[in-house]
Order: C-alpha cells, then sequence, then structure tokens
C-alpha cells in the first residue's frame, strides 16, 4: 500500500461533500433536544454521566460518512506502483527488409510471393513482443516504411498495406545493394545487445549504386547480423500478365542471384535460406526467430496494481457494523 496514486483523482472533490453532511446533521441533532420549564434547579444539581448509548447514538451516521468516504476513493482507482519486477526479456533489434518488384506477384507461392511474405512476417512479428522492430521496402528505390518500434500494432497494419512496385507506381527493379545499406543506417545506432536484418528477395541485383557485397561489408563494420532469403520455386514460376483480354498466367524463368544472397551472409555471420514454397517460408522465419533469443535480465517497475480491493474490504466491513449497530444496541422501539 506504499505510493499510492489515483488513476481518476479529480473524483477525490467529491470528499468535500461530506463537511455539509455533517453540518447538516448537527443541526438537526439540535433540534432534537426537547425543552421544559421548571421551577426549581435543585433536582438537577449533579447531573448524571451521560451513559455510552447516548454518545453511540452517533456511530451509525459517523459509519455512514465513513462509508462515503470509502466508495469515493474507490471510485478515484487507487493504484500502487512501487514494487519493483525482474524478469528475462530479449534485447534484440530487428530490421525487415522486403523485396516489392513486381516479380514478387509471381504465384509459385500462395496467392503469391509478396502476400506470402507479408504474412508470414506479420506471423514473426507477433511472436516477439519484446524486440524493436522495423521495416524497409525496395524495388528500384528503398523506403523506410517504419523506423524500429515496440509499437507492433503500427507495424502490422503497415505491413497489410504494403504493394508491389507496379501496384504504387514506383520505378520497377531489384536494387539489394540500396535496401540493405538503407536498413544498415536504420539500424547500426541501436544500443540493443544484438542487431539483426533479414532480407528477402526473389530476384538479382540489377538497380542502385551500391552492391549487395559492399552493404554486406558495411553491415560488418556495424556488427549487424544479416539473414538472407531467396523467394521463388526452381525452374519457372506463374506469373499474371495482363493482356486485352484480362489477366493472363504464363510460365517465367525464376532468377535469384543466390550468390549474392550466400555471400552477404557469410559475410557478416548470417545465414542463407531458400523458400519455395509457403510452408519453407514459414520455416525459415520460425527458425530465425529460435536462433535470435538473446535473453537478457532487467529490473524494472511492475505495471500498476489496482488497490481498490483493500477498500472494499473497509466498506463492506463499516456496512455491516452500522447494520448490527442499528438492529442491536441502538435499535429503536417505536
Amino acid at each position: 500500500m506504499n505510493d499510492i496514486i489515483f488513476a481518476h483523482p479529480l473524483y477525490l472533490y467529491l470528499l468535500t461533500g461530506i463537511i455539509p453532511l455533517i453540518v447538516w446533521y448537527i443541526l438537526k441533532q439540535r433540534k432534537k433536544q426537547a425543552s421544559m420549564q421548571v421551577s426549581s434547579m435543585h433536582a438537577f444539581e449533579t447531573p448524571k454521566a451521560q451513559t455510552f448509548k447516548v454518545w453511540a447514538r452517533h456511530l451509525p451516521f459517523a459509519l455512514r460518512m465513513i462509508a462515503v468516504a470509502l466508495i469515493i476513493i474507490i471510485l478515484a482507482r487507487p493504484q500502487s506502483t512501487s514494487s519493483w519486477d525482474e524478469r528475462n526479456t530479449e534485447g534484440i533489434d530487428i530490421m525487415l527488409v522486403m523485396d516489392i518488384s513486381g516479380s514478387m506477384l509471381a504465384q509459385d507461392l500462395k496467392p503469391n510471393r509478396l502476400e506470402a511474405a507479408k504474412n508470414v512476417a506479420m506471423s514473426f512479428i507477433n511472436g516477439r513482443p519484446n524486440d524493436n522492430i522495423g521495416l524497409v521496402i525496395f524495388a528500384a528505390e528503398s523506403f523506410t516504411q517504419c523506423p524500429l518500434t515496440t509499437d507492433h500494432a503500427v507495424l502490422i497494419n503497415l505491413f497489410k498495406d504494403i504493394q508491389s512496385a507496379q501496384q504504387t507506381g514506383i520505378d520497377d527493379g531489384t536494387a539489394i545493394g540500396i535496401g540493405l545499406g538503407n536498413a544498415v543506417n536504420r539500424i547500426k545506432d541501436s544500443k540493443a545487445i544484438s542487431r539483426v536484418i533479414i532480407l528477402l528477395t526473389d530476384g538479382s541485383n540489377n538497380r542502385g549504386e551500391i552492391t549487395p557485397v559492399m552493404a554486406s561489408e558495411i553491415a560488418r563494420t556495424f556488427g549487424i547480423r544479416v539473414y538472407t532469403i531467396g523467394v521463388g520455386t526452381r525452374g519457372e514460376a506463374p506469373y499474371p500478365f495482363q493482356t486485352p483480354y484480362g489477366i493472363q498466367t504464363q510460365m517465367v524463368p525464376v532468377d535469384i542471384n543466390e550468390d549474392d544472397l550466400k555471400q552477404i551472409a557469410s559475410t557478416t555471420g548470417g545465414q542463407y535460406f531458400r523458400a519455395t514454397d509457403n510452408t519453407s517460408l514459414k520455416a525459415i522465419y520460425e527458425e530465425i526467430d529460435k536462433m535470435e533469443k538473446t535473453k537478457i535480465s532487467v529490473q524494472q517497475y511492475s505495471k500498476k496494481q489496482e488497490e481498490y480491493k483493500h477498500f472494499a474490504l473497509w466498506l463492506f466491513a463499516v456496512l455491516l457494523l452500522e447494520l448490527l449497530l442499528r438492529n442491536t444496541l441502538l435499535r429503536n422501539i417505536p
């Protein structure tokens, strides 16, 4: 019960309303005093001391005022914040880097590569509530969709809004080096114990002034580990094309520069994965999730504890005592 605070302190002003009630009670008691005229006060020169019952008759009102005060305190929601809590939590910052080039609409993953990658990444985010996670997207250019944050609800909503370069009207292409470099810039100043980038793409670097190898060297300089994921089946994949007769699906060759992705992972101490379907993509994120579980012990204030129960017990006791007094010791006889 140390350091009690109130969630709604304005309710405490209602306590001032008890003062008029006390004044009203005192005035009412004075009016109840009977008076009579006598010829002599001799018989009253040594009055008897007032009995306990005379004083006890005021107890029900006092108890009622205490009950009112307790109700007001309960409405103000007393809370305690004095306890310390020691627990384990992840000390990891993660930047997700996602390819949104037009080829991500290929349908070898269902419903397509982009949607499959979004769904798995959102599940990954939901499974790491204690981590700072950010998002970078890239096609011919790179954009920071969300900086590092623990507000995962906002991050999930941004993920849901991701569309391919063709759908958003930005220049198409695959600038892996630019995307990775942007993510490194966003995470390099982090103070987390572990800093990780998960880069997902389905193509080869064909745009941008920074090569993937150069970007990986920069990441290594800052001690950032990069996991790379190549998305796409082997051989050919179905791709939807807009034609005068509507959307038609044609088979196109899958071109992923696995050598670059492997080198990025090797240079930074990460690992390369190949996702050929939805199941393998999900398994990759699950494996990364298991590998990146750095636990640290932190001491912090625990969450606010509601303390109204103590006041509620006192309220119950006061009302019960008033009820007993009115029906036993102070019972009125008609």
